[in-house]
């Protein structure tokens, strides 16, 4: 688990291969980053101090980190695909003393630096520019052999912030000296068969929380990162036969895209070095995993966890198949489903999931909403709803935020997405409640088209009848509108606020 024993093992392993044949060894990695943690405590960053990375996928962002953990702060990956004001607020939440980014960020970095009297140090991994010092240079003025002890850090993400602004998740962390790892770390080798022969695909950006948390886990394990800048899905393919990827990461968008491909690129790419195929972050449509099943075997698995930390759970493709739909049974803490007093629901009845026995946490500078989170027992939910069978496997319902009451009765807008977005002519699709005088609400699906489709009032009729097919009828959208793009975030989350917003100001 310590990097410098690693590198000692293997100095010349790739830790980080990019998609263009560049590689960042472990010795390199190691020098790196004890240069990294050096440079910090140069300036007086220390244990339980915070800074922010602004990078995109790079190898750069892998070295910062590490430094980090080694230094033992508290470091926050920014979503810079979040608006200027949202970004600086993330920086100036945290309390960031240091600020790093890369350089087609650095414009945005150097703004935010420059509002923000409490940052001593501002680097951009490339040369200077925007007010921010260039990393290699500063990185050059310091002894990463400096005799100082190291302390293991932790990563303090933010929320998505795909219902309002983002907020800090401040977790529990002993600051052990380092080498001792995360607790991820050890969760991907027992659990998941991390070890020094996994080469893990990353197909998704390193500001989130799995992303990097599983990169930084899979060279904690000795294995090698496949580093993505971002998703293609026949670019992903090829990196898998080209690396012989063993472990990957995906979202349910990266199942669809892939889907979509031609059926022949699709069978002619060699897949068989895959061992496991993780999933996570959103509630999969049972005909999209049901498909990649087919076309990858029982090596996909999935679990259903938060940056919050307050659970897990899992569930193997063969467990999925007797069971449809589920994510699984608890492997970290205990699964309750309440209803809206509190009180445990019977198997089947969907009400809020709530986990007892996983890690504490709070929200950083938000106590209020802490105590939203928690109940009088010391229960945790992450704010989704969903039910459980008679085994104890959880299914998941939607997001409480996201639930469309119409006429009185709760409709689920994940359970139409999933009707839909296997559509031939559907690219992408998100399902929204939207006034209406007689019901409350009712559903409207705004749908984007496939390369090539045109959102026509046919076209639109076509897909009302084919969830006619598919769903109740109290659950068919009564309106359907098309659209260019969904905002979605790279990591495939669907921002589902700004989707109301544009219908909104749209009027439609």
């Amino acid at each position: 688990m310590h990097l410098g024993e690693l590198a000692t093992r293997h100095p010349a392993k790739p830790a980080v291969v990019l998609p263009d044949g560049r590689t960042l060894t472990y010795a390199e990695l190691d020098r790196r980053s004890r240069q990294v943690a050096a440079l910090l405590r140069a300036h007086g960053i220390g244990v339980k101090d915070h800074i922010a990375l602004l990078m995109d996928n790079s190898v750069e962002f892998l070295v910062v980190a590490f430094g980090a953990q080694r230094a033992g702060v508290y470091w926050t990956p920014v979503n810079w695909h979040l608006t200027a004001d949202e970004a600086a607020y993330v920086v100036r939440d945290c309390g960031a003393r240091a600020v790093f980014a890369s350089p087609r960020v650095a414009e945005l970095a150097g703004r935010i630096v420059a509002e923000n009297p409490a940052v001593q140090v501002a680097a951009v991994a490339g040369p200077a520019a925007h007010g921010l010092e260039a990393l290699d240079a500063l990185l050059a003025e310091v002894d990463p052999d400096d005799g100082a002890e190291e302390v293991e850090g932790t990563y303090f993400f933010y929320s998505s912030g795909t219902t309002g602004l983002p907020k800090g998740i401040l977790p529990d962390h002993a600051f052990p000296p380092f080498g001792a790892g995360l607790r991820l770390d050890h969760t991907m080798a027992g659990k998941f068969g991390f070890g020094p022969d996994a080469v893990y695909l990353c197909p998704a950006p390193l500001y989130h929380s799995a992303p990097s948390g599983w990169s930084l886990g899979t060279i904690r394990n000795g294995g090698t990162v496949v580093l993505l800048e971002r998703f293609d899905a026949a670019e992903a393919l090829r990196l898998i036969e080209e690396h012989r990827v063993t472990h990957v990461q995906f979202v349910p968008t990266h199942f669809v895209r892939m889907l979509k491909l031609p059926e022949e690129m699709r069978r002619r790419a060699d897949l068989s070095s895959l061992q496991v195929v993780v999933h996570a972050a959103a509630p999969c449509p049972v005909d999209v995993k049901q498909a990649m099943i087919d076309w990858l075997g029982p090596v996909i698995v999935e679990f259903y966890a938060g940056s919050e930390g307050v659970g897990m759970t899992f569930v193997t493709a063969e467990e999925w198949l007797a069971r449809p739909g589920t994510v699984g049974r608890a492997i970290i803490g205990q699964v309750h489903v309440t209803d809206d007093e509190g009180r445990e629901l019977p198997p089947g009845e969907v009400g809020t999931i709530w986990f007892s026995g996983g890690a504490p946490f709070a929200y950083h500078n938000d106590p209020a909403k802490t105590a939203r989170a928690h109940d009088a027992r010391g229960w945790a939910t992450l704010g989704d709803l969903g039910y459980l069978d008679d085994e104890g496997y959880l299914f998941l319902a939607d997001r409480r935020t996201d639930l469309v009451i119409s006429g009185g009765v709760n409709i689920y807008p994940a359970e139409i997405e999933d009707a839909l977005v296997m559509h031939p002519d559907v690219a992408d699709v998100a399902v929204i409640g939207v006034p209406d005088p007689e019901m409350g609400q009712s559903v409207r699906a705004v749908v984007q088209p496939a390369p090539g489709v045109e959102g026509t009032p046919e076209l639109a009729d076509e897909l009302v009848r084919h969830c006619r097919t598919r769903l109740a009828g109290f659950k068919v959208p009564r309106s359907v509108v098309f659209t260019a793009e969904l905002p979605r975030l790279p990591s495939g989350k669907l921002l589902r606020r700004r989707v109301r917003e544009q219908q909104e100001a749209a009027g439609v």
